[in-house]
C-alpha cells in the first residue's frame, strides 16, 4: 500500500466511524475535555515521548544545564566552546570541516547554509520528498534562489536519475548547489548521500552539496568528509537529545571558499563574523546560549562514552524492531522500498477507514504517549513512531504496547502482544551488553 494513494473517506463517514469506536470514554466526555481551558494536565508516571524530535533528554544533560548565567567573555566559556567545536566535528565525521553553533533551530541552520554559500538567482537542484524538504524548498524560494525542484511521491526517496540527467546536461555548470534532506521525518525516508556525491564526481560537476542532517546526524551513518558533503547541519533537539535551540552547521573548505563570492544578505548567520572571533579566541560574535553549551558538553560525553558507532547501531536495532512490530500488526510502512527505510522514525500507514489523527490524540489523552502526526499530504493517513536520541529497547517496547492498545481502541483488529512479541524476539537476540558496564 502506498501512503500517497490511500482512498479518502468522506468527513461524515470518518466521523461516524470514529464515534462508534470509543469503547472507554464517551464522545460527549471527550468533546467536553477538548473544550476545557487547560491544555495540559500531568498524568501519573513518566510521559512517553516518541515523536521524531524533540526527544527525551538524559538526566545528565538536564543536570549539566541546571546552572546560573555567567559572563560569556570570561575565560571559562571560550575554553568550553573550543572543546565543543573540536568534538562536534566528530559527529559529522570530518577533520577538515569548520563547525558553527548558532542559537537557533534547524530552520536557521538551513538559512545559514544557503546564505553563506550562494547568491540570489543561483540555481539550486532541491529534492521534494516530504514536509521538511518542502519547507526547505520554500525557504530557498523566499531567499530568491532559482530552485529546480525534483519531486517524488511521498514515501519515496530522492530521484537520482533525474539528478543525473540534469548534471549531464549542465555543461555550463549553472547548477550551483544540490540541496537534499538526508532523513525525511514526515515519511520515514533516508536518502543515499554517497550516491549523490558519486554522481557529482562522475559528471565532474562543481556544485556544492548541502545536506540537512537534522534527524540523522548522531543516529544514522553520516560521513561528511568521505561523502564530499560541503555543508551539513543538525539541530540539538534530535539525536543529540538536547532542548531545542542549537543549530549546528559544518562547512567544508570548499564551502568556506564560496563565502567569498556569496552576495546573499546575512547578519545573524554570517560565518565570517564567527571566523573573526575564532581567530581572537573568544568564539562568539554575540551572546551564546550558555546553558545549552553545557548541555551539549554532557550530551557529547554520553555519545562518546557509548561510542558513536554503537549509537548508530542502537538506532538500527530500534528501527528494525519497530518495523517488525508494524509488520506483525498487518500494517504497512509509508517508506516504499527497503533502500529508503529510516532508523530514526517509522511512518505507519493506517487503513482508509481510520483517521491517524485520532490515534495520536488517543495516545496522548489515555496512555500518556506522544506519537507523531501525519503531515501535509499524509495527514490522517499515517502516524509516526520516533525512535531516536536518548532511548533504549525496553522504552521502545513500552511504546509498541501502547500503540497496540490504541489500535484496538480505534477498531483495528490487532492481536494484542503481536508487535511486542515480534520486536522483543528480535531485540532479545541483538541487544549487546551496555559498553560502560562491561
Amino acid at each position: 500500500m502506498k501512503c500517497c494513494v490511500i482512498k479518502e473517506e468522506s468527513s461524515r463517514a470518518k466521523s461516524a466511524i470514529t464515534r462508534s469506536l470509543r469503547p472507554i470514554q464517551s464522545v460527549e466526555k471527550e468533546e467536553k475535555e477538548e473544550k476545557g481551558k487547560m491544555d495540559y494536565m500531568n498524568g501519573p508516571g513518566r510521559h512517553h515521548l516518541f515523536v521524531p524530535g524533540p526527544v527525551n533528554i538524559p538526566e545528565q544533560v538536564i543536570r549539566a544545564m541546571n546552572r546560573n548565567n555567567e559572563d560569556y567573555r570570561s575565560p571559562a566559556i571560550p575554553a568550553l566552546t573550543k572543546t565543543l567545536l573540536e568534538d562536534v566535528k566528530k559527529i559529522f565525521k570530518t577533520t577538515s570541516g569548520t563547525p558553527f553553533m548558532f542559537p537557533t533551530t534547524g530552520t536557521g541552520a538551513w538559512e545559514s547554509a544557503l546564505t553563506n554559500t550562494l547568491s540570489p538567482g543561483d540555481r539550486i537542484v532541491s529534492f521534494l520528498i516530504g514536509q521538511f524538504s518542502l519547507l526547505w524548498i520554500d525557504q530557498q524560494k523566499r531567499l530568491n534562489f532559482n530552485v529546480d525542484v525534483v519531486e517524488s511521491e511521498w514515501g519515496q526517496g530522492a530521484n537520482l536519475q533525474v539528478l543525473a540527467s540534469k548534471l549531464s546536461q549542465d555543461q555550463n555548470h549553472s547548477i550551483k548547489a544540490i540541496c537534499i534532506v538526508h532523513n525525511e521525518t514526515a515519511t520515514g525516508v533516508t536518502n543515499d548521500i554517497s550516491a549523490v556525491r558519486t554522481l557529482l564526481d562522475h559528471y565532474k560537476h562543481p556544485a556544492l552539496l548541502l545536506v540537512d542532517g537534522v534527524s540523522s546526524i548522531c543516529a544514522l551513518d553520516f560521513r561528511m568528509d568521505e561523502w564530499g558533503v560541503d555543508v551539513a547541519l543538525t539541530g540539538s533537539q534530535k539525536a543529540l537529545s538536547l532542548p531545542t535551540g542549537l543549530g549546528i552547521v559544518c562547512a567544508s573548505p570548499k564551502a568556506l571558499e564560496a563565502t567569498k563570492t556569496s552576495k546573499s544578505l546575512k547578519v545573524f548567520f554570517d560565518w565570517n563574523d564567527y571566523l573573526k572571533f575564532y581567530k581572537l579566541g573568544t568564539y562568539w560574535p554575540y551572546t551564546p546560549s550558555i546553558q545549552l553549551l553545557y548541555g551539549l558538553r554532557a550530551a557529547l560525553d554520553l555519545i562518546f562514552e557509548e561510542g558513536l558507532d554503537n549509537v548508530i547501531a542502537r538506532h538500527a536495532r530500534l528501527g528494525k524492531a519497530t518495523r517488525l512490530a508494524v509488520e506483525a500488526w498487518g500494517l504497512k510502512n509509508c517508506t516504499q522500498k527497503e533502500e529508503w527505510i529510516s532508523n530514526t522514525v517509522t511512518a505507519v500507514v493506517v487503513p482508509p477507514n481510520i483517521d491517524s489523527t485520532e490515534i495520536v490524540k488517543r495516545a496522548w489523552k489515555r496512555y500518556n504517549l506522544s506519537l507523531g502526526l501525519g503531515l501535509n499530504k499524509v495527514a490522517g493517513k499515517v502516524f509516526r513512531i520516533g525512535h531516536l536520541g536518548n532511548l533504549n529497547e525496553l522504552q521502545l517496547l513500552g511504546c509498541l504496547a501502547g500503540v497496540e492498545m490504541i489500535l484496538k481502541d480505534v477498531g483495528y483488529p490487532v492481536v494484542l502482544g503481536s508487535g511486542v512479541a515480534a520486536a522483543s524476539t528480535y531485540l532479545q537476540h541483538h541487544i549487546p551488553l551496555i559498553p560502560s558496564r562491561i
